[in-house]
């Protein structure tokens, strides 16, 4: 008679409502804030850029191109957070890891808005912001992994998907509350007024949030890190071996592979468009603004939707369609928008199409992640195919199509771009089991 074998200790076998609903609140809380910063760097992209990257005399295009490179070496120190604080979070636990990060988000973004500027120290002023970027980089890298763990494995059965989407909800709220603070302070501010102080304001807004954010996460209840996995045994009762480390980076790399069409094209669409527009097509900051919130607000509206219809056919579905989506109509979307003649419309239309596709990718992806990793290394397995994923494809969006049009001429550099990760993408999510949404988490 052979003896059971004890399965591991995360995910419990079952979670109270009210710690799956504070579970829910306090991951996506922190990842709001996250999302809300990078959003407000990217929409105000072309003011820090006069602020901190050109010199007087210098070219516009060159500053923009230094702080897009300063934001993405941002993004790659994502991995480097995702393995320190995602390793912590599989050891220590959930709980710790996610206070350490989002303090220091919150600590490091409010300093960006009290930074002194190239016209006050000169030299030293980028290279305090780009200090200051690479511990976000390092937050959000830990963030990711942790939050999306605690959710999922909160999660009550047959709405893992939807739990997890809640993540990339919040990504959607934090790049809409950026781009709404940005529009708010555009049409309040004189534009001398917006590059002198007024830019500092949405950095600051951070210091409160984080506070809350802190709060609730210090209210979560304590958590044991996952014990040691027993081996699992075949139908004789053998024991089969464990997972090597190189399985582990081999499903790394699989989850960027799927993941690859997220990143690039909702950066390219919900984060870069405001630059792309107001420099290559000659947009005003205003309407560059209210296209991207166009473009959000699909992007949230499609999230939820598709997390929940993940869970009744299965992610793979889902999230091919999405990458599909983009792929085929990328570019057909975007020359509806560079036509002057266009109809406003048709333009907020296709951009709100282009958010919806990315949503649905965005919705299952989370719950898409987390059921590839066992419990033991799920916070930093799930965190780094994640951070590795944004800092090459969502990171050097920025710094690819800015300089690659400036070089070219070719105005539609950004459409290429989401068409052909998002086909990438389609291959890497064909392996997916089908029924990979109606397995228990490992």
């Amino acid at each position: 008679m052979t003896t059971p074998v004890p399965g591991p200790v995360r995910p419990p076998a079952t979670v109270r409502p009210d710690d799956a609903r504070r579970a829910l609140v306090a991951g996506s809380v922190g990842n709001f804030i996250e999302w809300y910063e990078f959003g407000i760097y990217g929409y105000f992209a072309t003011v820090i850029a006069a602020q901190f990257f050109t010199p007087e005399g210098g070219s516009e295009v060159e500053g923009l191109v230094k702080a897009y490179a300063s934001f993405a070496l941002a993004f790659f120190f994502r991995p480097v957070g995702a393995a320190v604080f995602g390793r912590f979070g599989d050891r220590v636990g959930r709980r710790p890891a996610l206070v350490l990060v989002v303090g220091l988000m919150t600590g490091a973004t409010a300093m960006i808005g009290v930074l002194p500027t190239y016209a006050s120290i000169g030299a030293a002023a980028p290279w305090l912001l780009t200090l200051l970027r690479i511990l976000q980089g390092l937050s959000a890298g830990g963030e990711f992994g942790g939050a999306v763990s605690v959710m999922t494995e909160s999660a009550p059965p047959g709405r893992r998907g939807l739990y997890g989407a809640w993540q990339s909800f919040t990504v959607a709220l934090g790049l809409l509350a950026g781009a709404a603070v940005a529009v708010v302070l555009a049409s309040v501010l004189t534009t001398s007024q917006l590059h002198g102080w007024g830019w500092r304001v949405p950095f600051l807004l951070t210091l409160p949030l984080g506070l809350v954010a802190l709060r609730l996460r210090l209210r979560l209840p304590p958590d044991e890190p996952p014990a040691p996995a027993p081996p699992t045994r075949g139908p004789e009762g053998r024991p089969r071996p464990r997972p090597r480390r190189g399985e582990t980076v081999r499903a790394v790399l699989l989850g960027v592979g799927r993941m690859m069409g997220w990143s690039a094209a909702g950066y390219t669409f919900l984060v870069v468009l405001p630059s792309y527009l107001q420099n290559t097509l000659g947009t005003t900051f205003q309407r560059a603004l209210l296209g991207t919130v166009l473009a959000n607000l699909g992007f949230a509206a499609s999230i939820l939707p598709a997390g929940r219809l993940s869970d009744r056919i299965g992610r793979r579905t889902v999230m091919v369609a999405g990458a599909l989506l983009v792929a085929v109509l990328a570019l057909p979307l975007l020359h509806l928008v560079q036509d002057p003649d266009g109809p406003a419309y048709a333009k907020g239309a296709a951009l709100f199409a282009a958010g919806a596709g990315v949503g649905l990718m965005a919705g299952p992806g989370p719950a898409m992640l987390a059921e590839m990793f066992p419990a033991r290394v799920r916070c930093t397995g799930l965190g780094l195919a994640y951070a590795l994923s944004n800092a090459v494809f969502s990171g050097c969006a920025g710094l690819i199509i800015t300089e690659v049009v400036a070089r070219t001429g070719n105005v539609d550099v950004p459409g290429y771009y989401a068409a052909a990760t998002c086909a990438v993408s389609v291959a890497a999510l064909l392996t997916l089991r089908g029924d990979d949404h109606q397995r228990a988490l490992r």
